[in-house]
């Protein structure tokens, strides 16, 4: 299952990494499409619709690092928010020492 959302994913990021510089709306594309991949993945559609708002918040919103290309910017958010979603960085107190 992770296999195919990270190709389908991988698909969508390619596309960014082809342009030197980045529209608004060659953003509003590549969210729409990582909405339909995570859709596609039975990912509620609360948490999808918060995820591309934040995302494109986010990516609309930032001063372009210079050691990152506009499409490797958009590429950095994106995997930020989903270490979000999925809790990183958040003591989630289970002790996965073996006993």
């Amino acid at each position: 299952m992770f296999d195919t959302l990270t190709d389908k994913l991988d698909g969508v990021f390619s596309k960014l990494r082809g342009r030197g510089r980045l529209t608004e709306e060659d953003v509003k594309a590549a969210l729409r499409e990582v909405r339909l991949v995570l859709l596609e993945a039975d990912v509620n559609f609360k948490v999808v619709k918060d995820f591309t708002a934040a995302v494109r918040e986010r990516a609309l919103g930032q001063e372009i690092l210079k050691s990152l290309t506009p499409a490797q910017q958009v590429i950095k958010v994106v995997r930020e928010e989903f270490g979000r979603i999925m809790g990183e960085g958040e003591d989630n107190d289970l002790d996965l020492a073996a006993r």
